[in-house]
């Protein structure tokens, strides 16, 4: 239960679903955790309970804003071990109904979002090591009609773990958590037509995965048994994508 004990984690996204169950995670691992999203997240810090948890307030996508909560999080912690980044948006509509806005925020909060939050840690992380785990999709790997700027988005991540993966190696190990269909408020299961469910369940576990089964696999990247994982894409999918 304390087997991150004495290290300093961000979680961005830290309101609710993946975000919020990761959270959670690392303080029953004995982490100190800043918990950030772009509004207050005082119900997730309320179930972490003791241990000098920090909420953030950012908009990932925010230069000014990103570099003002990192600035918060040197001033409370000092240092950052792991940064698990679950922020993150999604958009739903046929590519002949897509505004360019839509395309753009999904783009800005989705990619830009992790290569300015991964570029702060980073940072941070320099000349003592660290772990980034940002987080992609099985859709990165599938693709989905109807979803094409959310799929761009998270096809993209798989490169920025990839490159900074073989750049900041040995002392900072990059992964990138690919989660499939996870019962979480932004998926939205129970408001799901039946033919979308279907298809959401046409996989092996045939089951929605549960946001504490992603974290869970966030602390085992986090911790000792992932030393030696770094640069990779960890499906927590139920078998939808068996690369």
């Amino acid at each position: 239960m304390n087997a991150l004990a004495g290290r300093n984690v961000l979680v961005t996204g830290a309101r609710r679903g993946i975000g919020a169950a990761c959270a959670r995670a690392f303080a029953q691992a004995g982490a100190r955790v800043a918990a950030a999203d772009i509004a207050a997240p005082d119900e997730t810090i309320a179930s972490l309970g003791p241990g000098g948890h920090l909420g953030l307030v950012c908009d990932v996508a925010d230069e000014a804003l990103v570099e003002a909560m990192f600035a918060a999080l040197t001033e409370e912690f000092g240092t950052l071990d792991v940064l698990v980044h679950c922020a993150g948006v999604i958009h739903e509509a046929p590519l002949l109904e897509t505004p360019v806005e839509a395309f753009d925020r999904v783009i800005a909060i989705n990619l830009r979002g992790s290569f300015l939050v991964g570029r702060a840690a980073i940072a941070m992380m320099a000349g003592r090591g660290g772990r980034v785990i940002l987080t992609a999709s099985d859709l990165a790997y599938l693709g989905r009609e109807t979803f094409s700027p959310y799929v761009a988005s998270k096809h993209a991540v798989l490169g920025l773990t990839r490159s900074w993966a073989r750049e900041f190696a040995p002392g900072i190990l990059v992964n990138a958590l690919c989660p499939g269909p996870i019962d979480t408020e932004m998926l939205g299961a129970a408001s799901m037509s039946a033919e979308w469910r279907a298809r959401e369940l046409a996989i092996p576990l045939a089951r929605f995965g549960r946001p504490e089964e992603v974290a869970a696999m966030a602390v085992v990247l986090a911790g000792p048994a992932g030393d030696y994982v770094t640069g990779q894409g960890i499906g927590v999918n139920g078998g939808s994508v068996m690369p």
